[in-house]
């Protein structure tokens, strides 16, 4: 029998089968959901993608970007120029601290706006093209954080996500220290589904690139320690966890864009 459920509901399930077992959340020690600015800084050349060049390729010199979630501004900065002036949106001060800085280094005109999107929507200004790359799994109430992103675009949105959801790479951390069994949903393509029920006509395409870890293995067994709501005097248990699995270089990301132009 077919489902009457909507798209963008099964997106919100799915996300919400993420939430910890508050028994497990209840003893952490401290927050695990934490999201290190080190990850979030950018290189001084940043290598070209397939959501670079969709963003880049509508984008006439002098123009505008928004990056909603902007991080450091991969995102932003890899299409300045021929764009010359960036807006950055992120919930965390230390993320737009490091955006402004970024952009003052390459002499990029910027603003920024700190809060959850669409929550702010209405304090920033309209930009050529729009991007939010590896937001999207963080956002339960798809469809109104999808509307904000369109309605600001006067040409383009560019989505980046995994192929599958970031906190999966942690899945057999999970199963091993707490016997805990974690979801796989949702996908790139429950979000096509989501902007097809909108009526938006999106493209997405699928590669492959490098994955975003934290430096050394000491430092990526603190915040896996962290993130897996262990205490303290459990990070060696972890370190060497982390020591005994094939090393990830690359993951499976899809780049999902359409043009809004007429709206």
């Amino acid at each position: 029998m077919a489902s009457n459920v909507s798209a963008a509901t099964r997106w919100r399930e799915a996300l919400e089968a993420w939430a910890l077992p508050p028994e497990i959340l209840a003893q952490a020690p401290e927050s695990p959901w934490i999201h290190p600015p080190v990850l979030f800084q950018i290189p001084d050349v940043i290598e070209d993608s397939p959501s670079h060049r969709r963003a880049r390729e509508v984008l006439a010199p002098g123009a505008r970007v928004l990056d909603v979630g902007c991080g450091g501004g991969i995102a932003a900065f890899a299409l300045t120029p021929p764009a010359t002036s960036v807006i950055g949106v992120d919930h965390q001060g230390e993320m737009l601290e490091m955006f402004r800085d970024n952009a003052r280094a390459r002499g990029v005109a910027v603003e920024t706006v700190e809060g959850f999107w669409p929550a702010v929507a209405n304090h920033v200004d309209r930009a050529d093209v729009v991007v939010s790359h590896h937001v999207a799994y963080n956002v339960a109430d798809i469809v109104p954080f999808l509307d904000a992103l369109q309605d600001h675009a006067s040409r383009r949105v560019v989505l980046e996500l995994p192929d599958h959801h970031p906190l999966a790479s942690l899945s057999s951390a999970w199963e091993h220290f707490w016997g805990l069994e974690r979801p796989s949903a949702p996908t790139p393509e429950d979000l096509m589904n989501v902007l097809a029920e909108m009526g938006v006509v999106a493209t997405r395409e699928s590669w492959r690139g490098a994955m975003r870890a934290e430096r050394d293995l000491a430092q990526a067994a603190h915040f896996t320690r962290i993130r897996l709501c262990l205490a303290p005097e459990r990070e060696g248990e972890v370190y060497d966890f982390l020591a005994a699995q094939a090393p990830t270089h690359e993951r499976a990301l899809s780049t999902i864009w359409w043009d809004v132009e007429g709206r």
